[in-house]
């Protein structure tokens, strides 16, 4: 194959990726593209034009999709909170629900989606509070947390309390694994309390927190 013809055949699928921009996959390329600029720079360092260059499209393109950036990360935020709750609730699913085992487990899968996925974490849990007051966001965010809601409605109702109110117990727990994700991302606790593992902090506080009930 020549020069020409390979130059040709780049054009060629450089023009299908744009075609297929319009076509309904700028939203995807533009997710994707603030996605990875969050994990590169964290979430307040790119603008809608750096999106834009890194999705490949012009810096009129997002518009038709995000009316502005903020709207753009309201959109990160949302699968970000999708995806955390697919992480926990997978986690937990080989796991009779309510069950010790599905609970610890959603929490280890909470630990390690922070770990995976620092700056995205952070923007969910406070960086930008312009986030945090949007309602779709707050939904998102309050989907997830259901998740664990049920998990420990169940267990209560395994140990006798049916019907007891599952948000005191929830609230625990998960002041532990967010404390100990935050903890493990941001490293006080390398410096604090080396050598200390994040998961087994998980699984030994909340054996004793559920023990407790």
């Amino acid at each position: 194959m020549t020069d020409m013809q390979q130059e040709s055949d780049a054009t060629k699928q450089t023009q299908q990726a744009r075609r297929g921009y319009h076509h309904g996959n700028l939203r995807e390329a533009l997710l994707e593209a603030a996605e990875a600029l969050i994990a590169e720079r964290g979430p307040d360092s790119f603008t809608m034009a750096d999106a834009c260059r890194h999705a490949g499209v012009s810096t009129a393109a997002p518009y038709r999709h995000f009316e502005d950036r903020n709207a753009l990360m309201e959109a990160v935020g949302m699968r970000a909170f999708d995806g955390l709750a697919a992480a926990t609730g997978g986690a937990k699913a080989p796991f009779e629900e309510g069950s010790v085992e599905a609970i610890l487990a959603g929490g280890k899968a909470y630990l390690r989606f922070a770990l995976d996925n620092p700056e995205r974490f952070r923007l969910m849990f406070g960086r930008n509070p312009d986030l945090k007051s949007r309602p779709i966001v707050e939904l998102a965010g309050r989907a997830c947390f259901q998740n664990l809601l049920q998990s420990v409605s169940a267990y209560l109702a395994t140990r006798g309390h049916a019907g007891a109110d599952p948000m005191p117990l929830a609230l625990r727990l998960w002041s532990l694994v967010h404390g100990v994700s935050s903890l493990a991302i941001d490293g006080p606790m390398d410096i604090i309390a080396p050598g200390n593992d994040p998961e087994a902090i998980i699984e030994e506080s909340g054996r004793a927190i559920l023990a407790a009930v």
